[in-house]
């Protein structure tokens, strides 16, 4: 992991960047597999392949191995090695305690993950988690016949969880703050002791997150219904895949003597390869820079066709005046005069700050809007983007569920990062622009993208 100073000043570039930019595996799939491979992976083992490696998949690989599972990294080849013993349980560990520092789908996925185990496990992390919400995933599970609880009462971690393997039945989840929620549930469904139903009910957000998983889950081998219903609300149906699993598993178990136990030496096979995408929320950040600076910039191995939702970040600046092309392997920005939108960023919201940041270079007001879950992120991320906007100079409304951005002349300052990673790299996009935009805490960065400022480097 690189080492960063206390503050860091973004030089601006003195012309249009024209560049191939390869960003880093996605954090949302490296540890969606991780989860799913540690499930899955009964006497052989799974390799998977441009893992990325950061604070929140480091987090995760270290809270598996705490709870019995074995994982071996070799992050120099971005390759994550995944098993566990054919005879072991859902969950090796009786008993542990996590630590998740401040990795929302760490904290979120393992909740329901420990669920499956026979014993008492306790997860916790730093200051900030411990004020983000995950009452409406103890519900939940409570209904399954998990004893669960937030240790402080108020509805967010730490939490303690005395489980007896999940019951399985017919359960209602809300995902109106976060669609981790969800994710966590579907993993974990599979192995309850009965069928599951699991029904979301009311206001969604960021759902392409929950397509992800279940497109992840069908990668994996599980069999999975998907009823949409009026109102809004899904309902998933899976089959239990404890004692008997799916016909993908059993396939799996019967050639499991020929499969290479990357931790155990004594076999000599190849693994099973699965192979994660790079990351589309960082590649925002580079087709942004394209946005405000001109030129293009070109992310290979990214297409429409992939899990995540975040690719159509590039039909926003599409509508700002950009042009995009997609192709099967890669898609390009090419940088244009901006106009202000109105954009409902619900599904794609860690692209806020992101467009944020283009929004200041627009002709005209942009308003982002239908994204108030963020307030419940690594920091509350509307506060934070309208007190540091305010701080360059931009013309800033804020409200309830979004921001009004009024593009005004822009200066230098320091900015809070609120140790946000997305704030620290999106307002970095204003610096290659605007002299004098000084980063705190650059550091922060390492949560997803240890290596964002150095390829920012690669632009000039």
């Amino acid at each position: 992991m690189p080492s960063f100073p206390d503050k860091l000043e973004i030089i601006p570039l003195t012309r249009p960047p024209n560049a191939t930019v390869r960003v880093p595996g996605s954090k949302s799939i490296t540890n969606r597999a991780l989860v799913l491979a540690a499930l899955t992976a009964k006497g052989f083992t799974w390799a998977l392949r441009g893992a990325l490696q950061s604070e929140d998949t480091e987090v995760m690989v270290e809270c598996l191995r705490s709870l019995g599972f074995r994982v071996l990294t070799e992050w120099p080849d971005a390759t994550v090695y995944v098993n566990s013993g054919e005879d072991e349980p859902t969950i090796p560990a009786t008993e542990a305690d996590l630590y998740v520092a401040n990795s929302g789908t760490t904290m979120r996925f393992l909740t329901a993950l420990v669920s499956l185990g026979h014993g008492r496990y306790r997860l916790d992390g730093v200051a900030r988690m411990r004020e983000r919400p995950i009452q409406d995933l103890l519900d939940t599970l409570a209904q399954m016949g998990v004893i669960i609880r937030s240790e402080q009462g108020n509805g967010c971690p730490p939490v303690i969880v005395e489980a007896d393997g999940l019951r399985g039945g017919r359960v209602q989840i809300k995902a109106d703050v976060s669609s981790q929620f969800v994710s966590g549930l579907l993993m974990a469904a599979p192995y309850a002791d009965n069928p599951v139903t699991l029904e979301v009910t009311g206001t969604i957000v960021s759902h392409p997150y929950i397509d992800m998983t279940v497109r992840m889950l069908k990668q994996f081998g599980f069999s999975i219904l998907e009823i949409r219903g009026a109102g809004g609300s899904i309902s998933y149906d899976f089959i239990s895949h404890r004692g008997r699993g799916s016909d993908e598993t059993n396939r799996k178990r019967a050639l499991a003597a020929a499969a290479y136990d990357r931790l155990d030496p004594r076999l000599n096979l190849p693994p099973r390869d699965y192979c994660i995408e790079p990351d589309a929320s960082a590649a925002s950040y580079f087709f942004a820079a394209a946005a405000i600076m001109g030129g293009h910039i070109v992310i290979p191995d990214l297409s429409r066709k992939d899990l995540q939702g975040d690719v159509y970040f590039v039909d926003e600046l599409e509508r700002m005046g950009c042009r995009v092309e997609k192709a099967p392997d890669a898609i390009t920005v090419h940088g244009a005069q901006l106009s202000g939108i109105n954009a409902d960023m619900n599904d794609i919201s860690d692209t806020v700050m992101t467009l944020a940041a283009v929004a200041c270079f627009a002709e005209g007001p942009t308003t982002i809007h239908n994204v108030a879950h963020i307030r419940h992120k690594e920091t509350d991320r509307l506060a934070a983007l309208a007190t540091e906007l305010r701080r360059v100079g931009a013309g800033v409304d804020e409200f309830a569920d979004g921001l009004t951005i009024t593009p005004q002349p822009l200066h230098g300052a320091e900015i809070e990062t609120y140790n946000d990673h997305r704030m620290a790299m999106s307002m970095a996009l204003i610096g290659l622009k605007v002299p004098g935009i000084v980063i705190k805490n650059p550091g922060c960065v390492a949560k997803t993208y240890p290596s964002f400022f150095a390829d920012l480097e690669k632009l000039r």
